[in-house]
């Protein structure tokens, strides 16, 4: 039962994690223009597919579709702002396994 509640925590947090970040990266970006943020906005249907214990191993054709409309230079710009996130705040860098 510990086990259960425990991994239910950990896919909350998750999830918050996922929703602050996409906010914080649409935030970040913002100075790209309207449709960089509107773009990453749209990646919001993909939360059900990155949260750690999903139901679905694969991304609808809705979260494929929004991947496919964000901007090259915006994606790989997000992702460089959203790593530098843990340093700002004063934490460790994020190390993910490859899986």
């Amino acid at each position: 039962m510990a086990g259960l509640k425990r991994s239910s925590n950990v896919v909350v947090v998750a999830a918050a994690l996922l929703v602050a970040v996409l906010a914080l990266m649409t935030a970040a970006v913002s100075g790209q223009g309207d449709t960089c943020s509107a773009a990453l906005g749209r990646l919001n249907v993909c939360a059900a597919f990155v949260v750690p214990g999903a139901a679905s191993t694969t991304p609808s054709a809705d979260c494929c579709a929004a991947l496919q409309g964000v901007d090259h230079d915006c994606f790989c710009n997000t992702l460089r702002v959203a790593s530098r996130i843990p340093a700002q705040c004063n934490l460790a860098p994020l190390s993910c396994p490859a899986s």
